[in-house]
C-alpha cells in the first residue's frame, strides 16, 4: 500500500494577525482606492483593524540594536498587537528595495514579522516577511 507523508503543517508565526492585517488592507483599498496620502491609508488601516478586534499603534518607536547594544530608534508606520510591524507605501509600483529595508528593520528591532503594503494605482500589493 502506498502511503503519503503529511506535508509540513508548521503554522505561520502570527498567522491570525497577519491574515487580519492583509484582509484589512484590501478592505481599505476597495473602499478608498488610489490617490490618498500615506497617512490616510495608515489611519484607515488602523480603524479597520480596530473593528476586527486588533490594536494598532501608529508610528510606534522601536529600539534598534547592534550586537545587543541599543544604537538608535526607528519609527515604524504601525505595530499591530505588539507583534507585527507594518510599513505602508504609496508608489506607482512595488519596489523590492522596500523589502530589503523592512528586513533590516526586523533584524535591528527584534520584531519577527513584518508586512509591507503598497497602495498603488491599480491594486494593493503586499509582502509578508519573517526574520
Amino acid at each position: 500500500m502506498l502511503e503519503f507523508e503529511p506535508e509540513d503543517e508548521t503554522p505561520f508565526l502570527h498567522k491570525e494577525i497577519t491574515e487580519a492585517i492583509i484582509g484589512s488592507a484590501f478592505e481599505v483599498y476597495n473602499h478608498l482606492g488610489y490617490g490618498f496620502l500615506h497617512r490616510v491609508y495608515q489611519r484607515s488601516l488602523q480603524v479597520e483593524l480596530a473593528r476586527r478586534g486588533f490594536s494598532g499603534d501608529l508610528e510606534k518607536r522601536t529600539t534598534v540594536r547592534y550586537k545587543e547594544v541599543i544604537v538608535g530608534e526607528y519609527d515604524s508606520d504601525m505595530i499591530i498587537n505588539n507583534a507585527v510591524l507594518v510599513e505602508v507605501k504609496i508608489a506607482p509600483q512595488y519596489d523590492k528595495r522596500d523589502e530589503a529595508q523592512l528586513l533590516n528593520v526586523l533584524k535591528a528591532t527584534g520584531v519577527k514579522v513584518g508586512i509591507l503594503f503598497n497602495f498603488g494605482p491599480y491594486k494593493v500589493e503586499y509582502k509578508r516577511l519573517v526574520f
